[in-house]
């Protein structure tokens, strides 16, 4: 497979003689210690197969479809797709049913376009550049109908620590799960210690036949499979620069890059992951895993950490992926010079570090994170101030909204609960926008904020509080978020009585 990844043979099965693929997958895989696992949980599950597709589904996907995004050059355009949705969708219908009931996914839905994009530093270096993947509309339609299926089934199937790329999850349950355990280990006097791991090109690594091999045993029955092995086999892409494109080549691993498909598999395949190591707390979302341990003893929780490092990076190389050691940190409360050793290599104690856009400190202060992002708030500020005179009100207001207020909306619950000094600041940069938007230089913060109907950013973060707290209380949260709370049951009629209780305890 061109993989310079270490893989432990010995779990291979013999399958040459198999002349089907899907059965040679299946037949490689079965003594792999991944597959018993998931085989002796799902032994006696519900067999899942794909359901034909209505008319008035693919009428939704399309007229949900994006007229902005990029598409291919062969590609129906957008809006004509959107007009003429009652006679589009009428034809997709038989063609997506024919496709489901022959298990095949068309080749010519496979053809990605792919632009590289640039991110920073250095512009004539190709590590500085991102590969966007563009594929076929149809192909993303097609893909929307079978993941509501596939979504449905795999729903209690799925880790509660696995926050990527889920409806209902997203990175702050993740890192406010993680930040607030560690918040009670240093209020009962423990110390936490975490290991911030990265894997190289992850969702490019992922191994088809394995993959398929953990579907046939979560459920999925013998026609379902064979479509997702065409989804997956097959594909090719091209890099196309201006309007100058390359030769196609064959992509033999990994899920479709841009596809709508490709994050649910890559979730399914990663879920074992979490029964591997079912007593550890894990963060994860997408291809970042943080494992984690709170102790009394710094000691203690090195050497904890350095077993579940261990055991991670066996589950890596037996799923054909490898951690990135240049991508991977050791985040501790305690001020010692510690380290671990991860697959050979000497990670050394960081005093921060970024995890999913957060820079995370080991005094969970969150001084340096809020600072930057009132740095870069300042900067848009200045931008704004320097081309007011050209712009009405309501542009001047659409750009605040968008460039600097939108700084503070990331991840709040993670960040709000920090000093009264960074409040004052983010109050500042607050009022001296709403100065320029409004063109007042006499009004008060809270005269401002009553013309620009709004309140003040941490008012707002209170707000998203509020929310994610009444989501527990009815119910809707996700148990990685809900089980921060324990609910009180009051036996008396009190004044002001109280859903939770006020508790410092270890979370599992």
């Amino acid at each position: 497979m061109g993989l310079d990844i270490p893989f432990n043979k010995e779990f291979l099965s013999n399958a040459e003689g198999e002349k089907n693929p899907l059965k040679k997958a299946i037949l490689k895989y079965k003594d792999y210690p991944g597959i018993q696992s998931i085989n002796s949980k799902y032994l006696n599950n519900v067999k899942f197969s794909f359901k034909e597709i209505t008319e008035e589904e693919i009428s939704k996907e399309l007229l949900s479809l994006h007229s902005a995004k990029a598409s291919q050059k062969s590609d129906i355009p957008t809006n004509i797709l959107k007009l003429n949705v009652d006679i589009y969708s009428f034809y997709l219908k038989i063609i997506f049913n024919d496709c489901l009931n022959k298990a095949i996914f068309p080749n010519e839905m496979k053809i990605a376009e792919i632009t590289p994009v640039f991110k920073k530093n250095d512009r004539i270096s190709k590590e500085n550049y991102r590969p966007v993947s563009i594929l076929p509309v149809i192909s993303k339609v097609f893909e929307k109908c079978i993941l509501k299926q596939l979504e449905t089934f795999f729903s209690d199937k799925l880790s509660k620590f696995q926050c990527g790329f889920r409806k209902g999850f997203n990175a702050q349950h993740c890192l406010v799960r993680m930040i607030e355990t560690w918040r009670c280990a240093v209020v009962n006097k423990d110390n936490f210690i975490a290991l911030l791991t990265d894997l190289s090109k992850a969702f490019d690594c992922l191994n088809h036949d394995l993959l398929i091999s953990k579907l046939k045993c979560y459920g999925l029955d013998e026609k379902s499979l064979c479509l997702v092995y065409s989804y997956l086999c097959n594909r090719k892409q091209r890099v196309k620069i201006g309007n100058v494109y390359s030769t196609t080549e064959n992509v033999e691993t990994g899920v479709p890059q841009g596809s709508i498909l490709g994050p649910l598999l890559f979730n399914i395949h990663i879920a074992d992951l979490f029964d591997f190591l079912s007593d550890v707390d894990i963060a994860n979302f997408a291809d970042d895993t943080t494992p984690y341990v709170t102790n009394i003893s710094i000691d203690k929780g090195i050497s904890d950490i350095e077993q579940i490092t261990s055991a991670l990076i066996e589950w890596f190389s037996n799923n054909y992926m490898k951690a990135n050691p240049d991508k991977c940190h050791l985040l501790t409360s305690s001020s010692d010079e510690v380290s671990v050793i991860l697959d050979g290599n000497l990670i050394k104690r960081s005093s921060s570090e970024k995890l999913l856009g957060i820079k995370i400190d080991s005094s969970l202060s969150f001084y340096e994170h809020v600072e930057d992002i009132c740095k870069k708030a300042s900067q848009k500020l200045s931008a704004l101030a320097r081309i007011s005179q050209y712009l009405n009100e309501s542009k001047r207001r659409i750009l605040f909204k968008s460039f600097i207020s939108s700084q503070f909306g990331y991840c709040p619950l993670v960040w709000m609960f920090h000093s009264r000094k960074l409040n004052a600041r983010i109050d500042r940069i607050l009022e001296r926008t709403l100065r320029i938007v409004y063109q007042d230089n006499e009004s008060l913060l809270y005269d401002l904020l009553q013309k620009d109907k709004s309140v003040t950013i941490h008012q707002r973060n209170l707000q998203v509080l509020a929310i994610e707290v009444f989501k527990v209380k009815i119910g809707t949260a996700p148990k990685i978020l809900a089980e921060l709370f324990n609910c009180r049951s009051n036996n008396y009629s009190l004044r002001n009585p109280s859903d939770f209780d006020r508790v410092n305890k270890k979370i599992r």
